[in-house]
């Protein structure tokens, strides 16, 4: 067999059990709603394997969310308004400097995805992360 693995976000809260043979009532578990507006019941044991708050994340785990289309920020930051987002890649025909003193104008250029950050004093500047960054488990995600 093939091995995977998930990264989905999702809601969910504490429910037990309350449907199926009367046995299994009361079985400690989540209600999971998933973003196509799905919804299951999980056992306890499984749903914790699976999921964690989106609070306290590992940097592999916010870069997901962030391929997600959502947008992350480390807990120090929150109350500052800073966060990270990806910009997708593109296209687009150089018209202006710096770039119509390295190529002819209307030379198509590739833009690749990268990673900005909206900053505390409102504006937008690339982002690479440092070593502290990386190896930080207080990633979350920003609504």
């Amino acid at each position: 067999m093939q091995t995977f693995i998930g990264t989905k976000i999702i809601k969910a809260e504490p429910r037990d059990k309350n449907y199926g043979p009367p046995e299994h009532h009361g079985e400690p578990g989540y209600t999971v709603v998933y973003p196509d507006g799905y919804t299951s019941w999980s056992p306890k044991a499984a749903f914790e394997e699976a999921y964690r708050p989106s609070d306290g994340l590992p940097f592999g785990l916010a870069v997901e969310a962030l391929k997600k289309g959502r947008r992350v920020a480390r807990a120090g930051w929150n109350g500052s308004g800073m966060f990270l987002f990806l910009v997708p890649g593109s296209t687009f025909k150089v018209n202006r400097a710096p770039l119509l003193g390295i190529y002819p104008e209307g030379t198509e250029i590739n833009y690749h995805s990268h990673i900005d950050m909206k900053t505390a004093q409102d504006t937008v500047v690339p982002w690479l992360a440092s070593q502290t960054d990386v190896l930080a488990d207080d990633w979350q995600i920003v609504d």
